[in-house]
């Protein structure tokens, strides 16, 4: 155990343990650190300018080339679209198109204004197809709600459009939550797109509809094992064909899941292909096989005529993840409680005069059991700093120590030691108390 040489005072110590703490959270939650031993793949052995290969478990990135690089996303924008739509709808709503969304590009339904649809219908079509009418169909039904505006097929273009703007303010809350600080999205549909955007200090900034593959994978991976929607997610994506007719009858449809990655590997589990002229080809898959997890993606994977590089980059990483990766749990590396000692406690009350104040500590934080992928050569190092001497008063609870786990001088995890009783400070009437005691007693 490695002590703190300095007793200082415990206000000052809390705040510098806490601020410690609050920046390993945010460190978490952003797109996680690249393993070192990466190099492995050569960045000239995959076609994709962008691309990195996840952990599903713990978040972390195995692979990164380009992982940082803000680029434009295509339809895989569409994942983000789906659980949004499966959080914050009703699969039973009905669906309205209006004359906005029967006006976007192919790919397409081909919705007409006043036609009707099931909410659950047009994710299917979002997914399977890519159709870009239902994707905005669908954030103008949840965003419309969102504001109150009129029924859809009452509305102005203006209005269609600041229903779809209220549903891309909840995509990037989504992103925000995730701790994605390089994702902005404007579209539903993930066609290129800017807009202005003011800052909090008043500066006005050009935005992209844009992402990074670090950020893309993060968000595949909220998508496939995190969100509370997670299995419907799965179940849609992994449609590999799905038939719904339009509500009064005037329409049916048969969407075909293009995403060819689900029949090229064994635990292929879902994906989202892309493509617009400035993003060209694009992905964003996971894979859950052998008790380990992976995402996938890739950004700016080839144009015209490379349709095929993204699966070749796809399983490549895949299967680097798979050969050279085992399962670890963090358990196997958590610090031994038996280790703690009780902490002095400076100008504390004691059993006696003379007699030396301490206060038992305890770790907390331990609910950290994710799993972990590491490497044959890779190892997490664990550290312990606690105050060697506290100050009275001390209260239960208080932050006295850290504990943290490191791979690759990278921080993976941090746990607190808190003490986990009250010292008092000395004064007079324990003084008066001490001094009564010891002359009955004498």
């Amino acid at each position: 155990m490695e002590y703190m040489t300095k007793a200082v005072c415990m206000a000052k110590r809390i705040s510098s343990v806490l601020l410690i703490g609050a920046l390993i959270t945010l460190q978490l939650l952003g797109a996680p650190p690249v393993a070192a031993y990466a190099e492995e793949i050569g960045d000239y052995d995959l076609y994709a300018t962008a691309a990195v290969l996840m952990d599903g478990e713990s978040g972390r990135i195995l692979y990164g080339k380009n992982a940082d690089q803000v680029m434009p996303m295509a339809s895989t924008t569409k994942i983000m679209t789906c659980i949004i739509a499966l959080e914050n709808g009703n699969l039973e709503d009905t669906v309205t198109a209006s004359a906005y969304a029967a006006s976007q590009p192919k790919v397409h339904l081909g919705m007409v204004k006043g036609y009707t649809y099931r909410l659950e219908d047009l994710l299917y079509s979002l997914m399977l197809e890519s159709h870009n009418d239902s994707a905005v169909a669908i954030a103008e039904h949840i965003g419309g709600a969102f504001l109150q505006l009129p029924p859809t097929q009452e509305r102005s273009q203006e209005e269609s459009r600041q229903a779809v703007a209220a549903f891309a303010v909840l995509m990037n809350r989504k992103a925000a939550d995730l701790g994605l600080s390089d994702t902005w999205f404007i579209t539903p549909n993930g066609l290129d797109a800017s807009q202005e955007v003011t800052l909090e200090n008043g500066e006005t900034v050009t935005r992209q509809h844009a992402t990074t593959a670090a950020e893309l994978a993060c968000i595949m991976r909220y998508c496939a094992w995190q969100s509370p929607q997670k299995d419907k997610f799965l179940e849609i994506t992994r449609q590999r064909s799905y038939f719904f007719a339009e509500l009064s009858g005037r329409g049916s449809y048969t969407c075909n899941n293009h995403n060819s990655f689900l029949d090229m590997m064994e635990g292929a589990l879902t994906g989202k292909t892309g493509f617009t002229n400035a993003a060209g080809y694009c992905y964003v898959g996971a894979l859950e096989a052998d008790g380990k997890r992976f995402t996938v993606a890739l950004l700016a994977c080839g144009w015209p005529d490379n349709k095929t590089w993204k699966w070749a980059d796809t399983k490549k990483l895949m299967n680097y993840g798979l050969n050279n990766y085992a399962v670890h749990s963090f358990s196997e590396y958590a610090y031994d409680a038996g280790n703690l000692s009780p902490v002095s406690v400076a100008g504390g009350q004691s059993d006696g005069i003379g007699a030396a104040a301490r206060v038992g500590v305890e770790i907390i934080g331990r609910e950290q059991e994710d799993k972990i992928l590491l490497r044959e050569d890779e190892e997490i190092q664990v550290s312990c700093r606690i105050e060697e001497v506290l100050q009275a008063p001390v209260e239960k609870g208080e932050n006295v120590g850290i504990i943290t786990y490191q791979l690759n001088g990278e921080i993976l995890w941090t746990e607190f030691v808190v003490t986990t009783g009250t010292v008092d400070k000395i004064d007079f009437r324990w003084c008066m108390r001490q001094i009564l005691a010891g002359y009955l007693l004498g």
